[in-house]
């Protein structure tokens, strides 16, 4: 199985070898609480980028550990590369991003990144 995500304009598109996830992580960081996102984690090699490496921007704040990925023209943010304590590469898919994904059904999983 598999789910597939893209920007607002349609410029960058992904695809996720992985069931589409029932769950996401809702974090208060001051960026993410900013974008609203809700967030999933899968390992690098489950993520394929299908279009759109050009468009892409990287942002970093904070301790520059996460390469937060959002498109130039319309300003979306997608997903970003990043590792687990362990240094594996992981891709955090921001769910909103997934239009086959129901948001509503979502079980939230809230994450205290303020204070992290």
């Amino acid at each position: 199985m598999s789910y597939q995500g893209s920007c607002h304009c349609g410029a960058i598109q992904f695809e996720v070898n992985a069931p589409t996830p029932d769950n996401a992580i809702s974090c208060n960081c001051s960026h993410c609480r900013r974008k609203g996102m809700l967030l999933t984690f899968v390992p690098a090699d489950q993520f394929t980028l299908i279009q759109g490496e050009d468009a892409l921007q990287a942002y970093k704040f904070n301790t520059h550990r996460i390469d937060h990925r959002f498109c130039r023209k319309c300003g979306t943010q997608p997903f970003a590369y990043g590792a687990n304590p362990d240094g594996t590469p992981v891709r955090a898919i921001n769910l909103r991003c997934v239009p086959a994904i129901d948001l509503e059904l979502l079980q939230l999983q809230h994450y205290d990144g303020a204070s992290a």
